[in-house]
């Protein structure tokens, strides 16, 4: 991988579709041609959408590479194509999904996304911290979620593995900004993604062994259908959280968190309003269990109320 002078360089895990994928293009395709993109995915069979939605871009502003954020040999291995292994602004966005009830997870389901989400973040961060640091220069960005600041029912593990990265973050901001290197966290609500439509309907199958069968009641005709109605009433698109993680990377002092839905941030306001905490999880079960006509009409009113371009609108902090 070969950058013009003047380029920064973007290293982006997790490209082969999604906000991955729309934020490449989106950045390789940038009119001032101020990046060059390295898009990467563990799976190289799966770069064909990524190769035609690049058009023109492909091998000049924009390159795919192989990477596991598992496997330090492909991390590794990945950066030695790069050239002087110069990576300007790193953006982790590999990610998996585990929705369900506790009892059904196996904890070797459990720590393959925290190996994913979480380690795989920090094997990219090691790896390429010390040439930022001796340039004094980079920009780390993550793609966290706001399950990362409110937990969410059905969603434990992939909740922790986003809390963990959250606190991770906070730390190492702190630390880098002595080498000049900015971390940002990009916190989206729910995303209308393949991956994500995939999931529900694979765990909607799913018999869940090991669950009682109230938690399974539960969690199949309280928790999916209110899951699909806020996605279907509050859902952005990944080319808008693609639009507003550039929005942060062109920013000359990048912010540390962008939450980029208007619409979810009072949910996640709720746990900050009340520090004893029982107003944000109190109010959740009662929407979830007590109150359903009402999340039902609250949901209803919100898709009335916002046009499809508030919607999809974006916080972008100035």
């Amino acid at each position: 991988a070969m950058a013009s002078g003047g380029q920064r360089v973007v290293l982006i895990t997790g490209c082969s579709s999604g906000i991955g994928l729309r934020l490449a293009v989106l950045l390789a395709q940038d009119a001032k041609k101020r990046y060059y993109v390295v898009a990467t995915m563990r799976d190289l069979r799966k770069k064909g959408r990524l190769e035609e939605e690049a058009g023109d871009t492909l091998n000049k502003t924009l390159t795919i590479r192989a990477l596991d954020v598992c496997s330090d040999e492909s991390v590794t291995q990945c950066l030695d194509g790069i050239q002087d292994r110069r990576v300007d602004v790193l953006i982790n966005n590999a990610g998996i999904g585990q929705i369900g009830p506790i009892e059904s997870l196996g904890m070797p389901e459990m720590q393959k996304v925290f190996e994913t989400n979480f380690f795989g973040a920090v094997r990219m961060i090691k790896a390429v911290l010390p040439d930022m640091k001796r340039r004094k220069s980079g920009h780390i960005v993550v793609m966290s979620s706001v399950m990362g600041l409110q937990g969410i029912v059905f969603n434990d593990i992939y909740s922790a593995s986003k809390f963990a990265m959250e606190g991770f973050c906070e730390s190492l901001a702190v630390q880098l900004l002595k080498f000049n290197i900015n971390v940002s966290l990009i916190e989206p609500g729910p995303v209308n993604t393949e991956f994500e439509m995939k999931l529900m309907e694979e765990v909607g199958k799913s018999e869940f062994p090991g669950a009682d069968a109230d938690t399974v009641h539960y969690f199949k005709n309280v928790y999916l259908p209110a899951s699909h109605e806020i996605f279907v009433t509050l859902g952005q698109s990944p080319d808008t959280v693609a639009k507003a993680t550039a929005r942060v990377i062109e920013m000359s002092r990048p912010v540390f968190r962008c939450q980029t839905n208007a619409l979810y941030t009072p949910l996640v306001a709720m746990k900050y309003a009340d520090e004893s905490g029982n107003l944000s999880v109190r109010t959740f079960y009662n929407l979830l269990f007590n109150y359903g006509t009402l999340f039902h009409l609250s949901m209803s009113a919100l898709r009335c109320l916002t046009c499809s371009c508030f919607r999809r609108r974006s916080v972008y902090p100035s």
